[in-house]
Order: C-alpha cells, then sequence, then structure tokens
C-alpha cells in the first residue's frame, strides 16, 4: 500500500486541508515515502491518525490514506513494536467486553435474527437497550440477544491476528446457530460486521425502527443538527433514517458544515486520542463551532460521551425512548464505574426474562 500512495497520490493538498493530522506530518505521499519501522517517531505517528476516513471522501484520485495508516500500525504490531502504554485502557475495556463475566448469548427457538448493542451503549444507557429489545420482540418474537465486543479497538489498533480470531470465533458461533441477521446500534459495530461477516444481514436499529414507521409528533419548533458518526460517512441510507426518525419526532434539521459524507470525527477514532490528545481535542473544538449552538443528535454512544462536556448533545436513542426527557436535554446516562455495573445488571435482567434455548458465556480468548 505505502508503494501505491508513492506513485498515485498526487500531493493536491486537499486531504491536508480537510485534516489537523495531515497539515502535522504531511501529505499521504510523503508520509508513504518516508514511513520507517527503524524509527520510533515515525511509528508513532500512525497512531495520531484517527482512521476517520475524511482525507478518503475528499480524495480526487479515490485513494484511502487512513487505510494506509491502518496498514502501517498492522506493520509496526508484526515488528513486535505496537505495545503502547497509552492504549491499555482502552484493550483493558475490551477485553472485559469479551470475557465470561461481561458477555451472554440468549437464542430463543428458531432465532434468525440477534440485536448487538455493543459496550458503551450498554454501560451508558442499559434502560433504552432493554426497551428497544422490548420493541424489537413485538415485531420479531424470537429475536435474541448477544452481549459482546465487536473487538474493533484492537482492529483499529493493527492487532489484527488477535481481532481476526476473536470475530471469527464469534461469527462462527452465530453461524453454527443459524443467525442470519444482525442488528447493531453501534456505528463501530455496523462497520466490523458489514465487512467481516458478509455472509450475514447487518442493519442498524435506526433503519430498522425508521421502516417501522415510529409515529410522528408535533413540531416543537427546535432546530437541531446532526453529528453523523466517522464510521458510517458512506453509508448514505443510515444518515437518512437517522434524519426520519427526527423529523418524525417534530424537529428541526439544520445541517452542519460538515455532515454525512464530510462529518467530522469526534475525536476518539482509532484510538488515536490516547496518544494525541491535543489533535483529538481539536476536532471536538471543530464540531462544537459547527453546531452554532443548537442541540446535535447522534446514534453513537462514543461520540455522544466524547462531545459531551462542551456540546449539547443526545443519542437518538433516548429520544425514541425517552422523549420528553430527551427533548429536555435530561437523559439518564451512566458515567464509568457505573457503565460497568449497569452491563452486569443488564447481563442479569436479560438471563431472568428472555425465554433462551442457547445460552452462553463465551471464555474464547484468542490468540495472544
Amino acid at each position: 500500500m505505502l508503494e501505491l500512495f508513492s506513485t498515485e497520490c498526487v500531493a493536491c493538498g486537499l486531504c491536508e486541508k480537510a485534516c489537523q493530522f495531515l497539515r502535522r506530518y504531511g501529505n499521504p505521499k510523503q508520509i508513504a515515502d518516508g514511513f520507517d519501522l527503524s524509527d520510533p517517531a515515525r511509528q508513532d505517528m500512525a497512531f495520531g491518525c484517527n482512521l476517520c476516513q475524511l482525507c478518503t471522501a475528499v480524495c480526487p484520485r479515490g485513494l484511502d490514506p487512513a487505510g494506509m495508516f491502518l496498514e502501517m500500525r498492522r506493520e509496526v504490531v508484526r515488528n513486535g513494536t505496537g505495545d503502547y502504554r497509552e492504549h491499555r485502557r482502552v484493550l483493558r475495556y475490551e477485553r472485559l467486553g469479551t470475557s465470561k463475566r461481561y458477555s451472554w448469548y440468549g437464542l430463543p427457538k428458531g432465532c434468525e435474527t440477534v440485536f448487538f448493542p455493543g459496550c458503551t451503549l450498554s454501560g451508558t444507557r442499559p434502560e433504552s437497550v432493554f426497551a428497544f429489545f422490548a420493541y424489537l420482540k413485538n415485531h420479531i418474537p424470537n429475536a435474541g440477544i448477544v452481549l459482546d465486543c465487536c473487538t474493533k479497538p484492537s482492529h483499529d489498533l493493527g492487532r489484527q491476528d488477535f481481532f481476526e480470531s476473536m470475530f471469527s470465533e464469534m461469527k462462527g458461533f452465530l453461524l453454527e446457530n443459524n443467525i442470519r441477521k444482525i442488528l447493531v446500534a453501534c456505528p463501530n459495530c455496523y462497520r466490523v460486521f458489514k465487512e467481516y461477516a458478509p455472509e450475514m444481514s447487518i442493519m442498524t436499529i435506526y433503519e430498522f425502527m425508521a421502516g417501522d414507521g415510529i409515529p410522528s409528533r408535533n413540531p416543537t419548533g427546535e432546530t437541531v443538527s446532526v453529528h453523523d458518526p466517522c464510521a458510517l460517512r458512506f453509508d448514505e441510507t443510515i444518515h437518512l433514517a437517522v434524519r426520519q426518525l427526527l423529523t418524525k419526532q417534530g424537529l428541526r434539521i439544520e445541517e452542519m458544515s460538515h455532515h454525512g459524507k464530510k462529518t467530522l470525527c469526534c475525536g476518539e477514532g482509532g484510538s488515536a486520542c490516547c496518544v494525541a490528545p491535543e489533535l483529538s481535542e481539536a476536532w471536538v473544538m471543530l464540531r462544537k463551532r459547527e453546531t452554532n449552538g443548537h442541540r446535535s443528535y447522534t446514534y453513537c454512544a462514543g461520540c455522544a460521551n466524547r462531545l459531551k462536556s462542551i456540546v449539547p448533545i443526545t443519542h437518538i436513542i433516548d429520544l425514541m425512548f425517552e422523549p420528553e426527557k430527551a427533548l429536555r436535554g435530561k437523559s439518564r446516562v451512566s458515567r464509568a464505574p457505573v457503565t460497568y455495573f449497569n452491563r452486569l445488571w443488564l447481563k442479569r435482567r436479560f438471563k431472568k426474562t428472555l425465554e433462551a434455548s442457547v445460552t452462553r458465556e463465551r471464555e474464547f480468548t484468542g490468540v495472544a
């Protein structure tokens, strides 16, 4: 891939104009030509990119610089020099998500569709996760639940062997049990399943709800903005579904300068905030300026957590299941360490209420 950028990148400057990371380190051609595994500074550089693909969205040559940075990370890991102290917290979070204590699969008889809520939403909004599942059961009575982690943190940190072993084991279990459709709430989970589980049908819960014809509310007169997660940058069908849900709730949308295909990263993408917090904070401030003081709605729990201290922001699932509180900006959102207890509470509640013919707590630990 480095050779591709050495020969195909024309150094037009469009991606540098869009991205502060590239303004610091140079255009993709310069970076590709200068990458050196024997130089610690060049290795570290690759982990400062958010992998958000804004560079890809603006490239006139159709190149994917973010893909190049991900491959650089994999090269660093293969080189044995990818163990960063700054990443240990996010990897511990991932490890807990896949552990026997936190994971649970509940598959009713005849189940072909499961809801995969992801780690962050389950921790910050367990009641909303449970409420959506109850809503789902009204439409698909034999729907199941999977509380697990898709291991995207390891994927984005270049730990490809570990990621593939963990995801393949999970996918194999689901396929063996005739699961053919995954409903996801997390944009990152959607992206992982979409790329690595082509045998399955993957849909976001936002598309599902929009297609179901959620009843409209009277117009509130409130103008809001939408923060599209960068993981779904190129998924216009999902962008549209979210906007349909918001307008049906009586809200008027005023788009930010960067939205849809050219949305901004919240600063947390690719775990870049661990090693380059100043670049991450700059993304947050740019997003704040673009909201024009309006409340923003998003469909990524990670983005909501990242932006909430500086931007009035609400997850759309709050609006769907606690509309009055959401419209007042009073939604119940938990913080760590309560989020860990919430995930255990959610697991216990599903175990008590879901009549499942197949269950499991995950014990597979993957490739070291």
